[in-house]
């Protein structure tokens, strides 16, 4: 909670801080890597710096930190900031480094707003920094702690046993453990990250959800090969390492599993809408449904470019197939009538035709436009906001709008 001294002050000058949080993240991030950069190399992503989405997400979870403490000062921020921590401790962030952080975004504070930083605002903003570093440290320990391992203490060492091209431009990777050991268990839906040796010598981190269910020996992740359509930006750097290098007998960095996206237990109808690779999370839920029999109702939807595009696009069928409640809705933009079964529609994925329990919960990945648009009408068909669940792969840009 804000001292009763700070309240005014952030309130006061949220307005302004805000709307200079674009400079002064840019400014931060400059300050930052100026300094130490063997952090831009081997902790943060050099893409999402490049493009510019961390820095617009890093603003937008400050200020709706800051917002939070002023306007609902007896709300816990855990559900704001589990997101983010989940994160973090993916990659292996420890309690020294928001230190530096912290250090560096105060003097970017300074330096962008000038003489409008007086002791007592420069006081009252260091205050919002710590009580949500402090708050993510907390919960990054938590999860440290669930997975039993020291702080920040991430990374092992995992065998590729298979590869095997799932559409055009998707590719997946069964990993085990060197020792022959089952790997450790996770909840579907959940993601590793992943950590390559690039040319240049920089280790780049990457996120990938695990597109199978739990309780086997082995995990399994799906890459999509990420490239820019018109040249504007550079074609991703971990994903096309990976689709470039990575083959089966090949040892591999990895972290446990986290993320915040998981499909409860319960008898709750369910909603699970996908776009391109965000068909991951959804079919690590399929299997888990299948294996387990389940005799939920489930609404499964995914949207593509094409045929050739989607990946799994066979394997989601037959799992849809296994569970005695569930259908399939496909949409495509192109090549709708090359498809070769199910709910195939051209265009784009609508809730039109669909008539959902009002308690269904809903869970969504792909594109920022895909899950806004669905969830636009999921609300205006009856759901709850609090039913309606998404994961977004990268910077989360929705929670800092």
């Amino acid at each position: 909670m804000l001292s009763t001294q700070s309240v005014p002050v952030v309130r006061a000058t949220l307005p302004a801080v805000g709307g200079a949080l674009p400079q002064i993240t840019a400014r931060f991030y400059e300050r930052l890597f100026t300094e130490h950069p063997a952090l831009l190399r081997n902790l943060f992503n050099r893409a999402n710096q490049a493009n510019g989405s961390q820095r617009e997400a890093l603003a937008g979870s400050v200020a709706a930190f800051a917002a939070l403490l002023v306007d609902r000062p007896d709300e816990r921020p855990d559900a704001l900031l589990a997101r983010i921590a989940h994160k973090h401790a993916s990659l292996g962030v420890t309690p020294e480094q928001y230190t530096i952080v912290g250090r560096h975004l105060m003097g970017a504070v300074a330096e962008t707003l000038g003489d409008a930083v007086t002791p007592e605002v420069a006081g009252a903003w260091d205050e919002v920094y710590w009580l949500m570093a402090n708050a993510l440290i907390a919960l990054e320990a938590r999860l440290y702690t669930q997975a039993g391992i020291a702080g920040g203490d991430v990374w092992r060492t995992m065998e590729i046993a298979e590869r095997e091209q799932q559409s055009t431009d998707a590719v997946s990777f069964v990993l085990r453990r060197p020792d022959g050991e089952p790997t450790e268990p996770f909840l579907p839906g959940q993601y590793i990250s992943v950590r390559v040796l690039l040319p240049d010598g920089a280790r780049q981190i990457r996120q990938y959800t695990l597109s199978s269910a739990p309780g086997q020996k082995n995990l399994r992740i799906t890459v999509k090969r990420e490239t820019s359509a018109d040249g504007s930006a550079p074609d991703g750097e971990v994903s096309s390492w990976l689709h470039a290098h990575a083959r089966p007998g090949d040892l591999i960095d990895v972290s446990p599993p986290f993320g915040d996206l998981a499909l409860p237990e319960g008898d709750t109808p369910l909603l699970l809408a996908s776009a391109g690779i965000g068909i991951t999370p959804m079919l690590a839920m399929l299997d888990h449904l299948a294996l387990s029999t389940s005799r939920r109702a489930v609404t499964v939807i995914h949207a593509d470019r094409a045929p050739e595009h989607h990946a799994h696009r066979c394997e989601q069928a037959e799992l849809t197939s296994r569970l005695e409640n569930a259908d399939l809705h496909v949409w495509y933009e192109e090549g709708a009538d090359r498809a070769d079964a199910g709910h195939v529609s051209a265009g784009r994925a609508n809730l039109d035709a669909l008539s959902l329990p009002a308690h269904t919960s809903a869970y969504l990945c792909g594109p920022l436009p895909f899950m806004r648009a669905l969830r636009g009408e999921l609300l205006a068909k009856g759901l709850h906001p609090s039913a309606i669940h998404y994961e977004v792969f990268g910077p989360d840009l929705w929670l800092a709008r």
